[in-house]
């Protein structure tokens, strides 16, 4: 492989692996690499995290992770309140659709379902496409679709 490939090829991997799940430090990226068989410094990686502009934003334990630009944007603080409201009143079901995600709702409630998704802004999502009773959810990557799945499992009514 040349250097560009090289580079093309782990730049691909890091997305996967910060929008998959927490990583909190450079050498946790190094560590989540080299399980892949990629070999790399940290100095490369930290070159790694300059060029691709990632930065650490609060997770929910209350710990720092790195999420990539644009993914770092803050939703409403009204967002999760207004998830939770929209999919107690249309949402019918989650399921897993080869590498997406399908909710299901009533007639009618998959518009204010998928724009609540997209508002809380979740990095894992890519976005999200509507239709009558049916929602398509993105995940950013298939690492990430596990996630995308136990996020929107949590604020479905039981």
């Amino acid at each position: 492989m040349t250097p560009r490939n090289d580079t093309a090829d782990r730049t691909r991997r890091i997305r996967d692996i910060i929008t998959g799940r927490a990583v909190q430090t450079q050498a946790d990226l190094v560590v989540a690499l080299r399980q892949q068989r990629v070999h790399v410094t940290q100095a490369t990686i930290s070159r790694d995290i300059k060029r691709l502009g990632l930065v650490k934003v609060p997770a929910a334990d209350g710990r720092y992770r790195y999420v990539l630009p644009g993914a770092a944007r803050e939703p409403t603080p009204e967002a999760a309140t207004r998830l939770r409201s929209v999919f107690e009143e249309f949402a019918l079901s989650v399921e897993r659709g080869s590498d997406l995600v399908l909710v299901k709702t009533v007639a009618g409630g998959a518009s204010p379902v998928a724009e609540a998704i997209d508002d809380v802004r979740w990095p894992e999502v890519a976005g999200t496409v509507a239709g009558e009773n049916t929602i398509i959810v993105v995940p950013r990557s298939r690492s990430a679709i596990r996630t995308v799945l136990r996020r929107l499992h949590d604020v479905l009514p039981r």
